[in-house]
C-alpha cells in the first residue's frame, strides 16, 4: 500500500467495505424518499390543484415576491449595520485600555446571550412605546433591531477570533517597524484575518436570512414564511406545498451565498499568494514573509 502525506492509502478491503457503505446509505435514502412520497400521496399532497397556484403569476405577485423582498431588505440591512458594528466591537475587545475593552466585553455577552427572538419582541414594545414609528413599518424595524444586536455580537468575536488566530509575529514586526496599534490593526491584521474570518461570516449571514421567518410569525412581518403560509390558507388546505417552495427559495438563497463565499475566498487566498515575494529596497528579492508591510513603509 501506498502512502500520503495525510493518511494511508486504503487497501482492497478498505475499498470494498466503503463501497458497501455507500450501497447501504443510498439504499436507505431511497428508501426513505419513496416513503416521504408514499405518504404525501396518501394525504392528497401531491394533486395538481394544490400545486397549480404557483404555475401562475397571481401567487407570486401577490405572496410569494412580496415576501421575498421583505426577507431581503430586512436581511440586507441587518447585514449592512450588523457587520461593520461587530467589527468596531470585536477590535475593542482587544483593546489595550480596560475603559474601551469591558463595555465592549459587556455588550457583547449581553446580546449574545439573549435568543434573538426576544430582542424582537423587546424591540417591537419600545418602538410602540416611546417612538413614532407608524405600525406598519413596527415590524420591520423590531426584526432588523434584534437581528443587528445579536448578529454583531456574534460577528464581533468572530472577527476577535480572526484576529487572535494570526502568529503573534505578525504583530511584533509591525511594532518593530514603527506602526501604532491602530495602523498595524487596519493595515497587517484585519487583511489577513478576513480570509480565516470569511467562512463564519458567511454562516452569520445565512442566519441573518433563515432568522427574518422569526418576525413573521410572532410580528406579523411579512417576510417568505409568513407569506407562503398566507398563500396557503387563500388557495385552501395546501400548506405543505406552501412551505416546500418557500424552502426550495431560501435554499437557493443561501446556496447562492455560500457559493460566492467560496469563490471570495479562494480568490482571496491567490492573491495572497501572488503577493508573497515583493523587492526590497536594494532591489533584491525580501522573502521574510512580512515585505509587504515593510515595503508600506519605504
Amino acid at each position: 500500500m501506498s502512502a500520503s502525506v495525510l493518511y494511508e492509502a486504503q487497501g482492497p478491503r478498505a475499498k470494498a467495505r466503503n463501497i458497501i457503505y455507500t450501497a447501504v446509505f443510498l439504499v436507505a435514502v431511497a428508501l426513505l424518499l419513496w416513503w416521504v412520497y408514499s405518504a404525501l400521496k396518501e394525504k392528497g399532497q401531491l394533486e395538481w390543484a394544490l400545486w397549480s397556484p404557483f404555475f401562475g403569476s397571481e401567487a407570486w405577485t401577490t405572496y410569494i415576491l412580496p415576501g421575498l423582498e421583505n426577507t431581503l431588505l430586512a436581511a440586507g440591512l441587518s447585514l449592512v449595520i450588523a457587520l461593520p458594528l461587530g467589527a468596531v466591537l470585536g477590535i475593542a475587545r482587544l483593546s489595550d485600555h480596560a475603559w474601551v475593552r469591558v463595555p465592549a466585553a459587556v455588550i457583547v455577552e449581553f446580546f449574545r446571550a439573549i435568543p434573538v427572538l426576544i430582542l424582537m419582541i423587546f424591540c417591537q414594545q419600545f418602538y410602540y412605546l416611546y417612538t413614532g414609528v407608524s405600525s406598519d413599518s413596527r415590524p420591520l424595524y423590531a426584526v432588523i433591531t434584534g437581528l443587528v444586536l445579536y448578529n454583531a455580537s456574534v460577528l464581533a468575536e468572530v472577527v476577535r477570533a480572526g484576529i487572535l488566530s494570526l502568529p503573534k509575529g505578525q504583530s511584533e514586526a509591525a511594532m518593530a517597524i514603527g506602526l501604532r496599534k491602530n495602523q498595524m490593526m487596519r493595515m497587517v491584521l484585519l487583511p489577513q484575518a478576513v480570509t480565516a474570518m470569511l467562512p463564519a461570516i458567511v454562516s452569520q449571514i445565512v442566519v441573518i436570512v433563515k432568522d427574518t421567518a422569526l418576525g413573521g410569525y410572532m410580528m406579523v412581518f411579512p417576510e417568505l414564511l409568513s407569506s407562503a403560509t398566507t398563500l396557503s390558507s387563500y388557495y385552501g388546505a395546501n400548506i405543505i406545498p406552501s412551505l416546500t417552495v418557500a424552502a426550495i427559495i431560501f435554499i437557493l438563497i443561501n446556496f447562492a451565498l455560500t457559493s460566492f463565499a467560496s469563490w471570495l475566498e479562494k480568490r482571496l487566498r491567490r492573491a495572497k499568494k501572488s503577493t508573497g515575494v515583493t523587492l526590497a529596497p536594494d532591489g533584491g528579492v525580501d522573502q521574510s514573509g512580512f515585505g509587504g508591510v515593510g515595503g508600506a513603509t519605504n
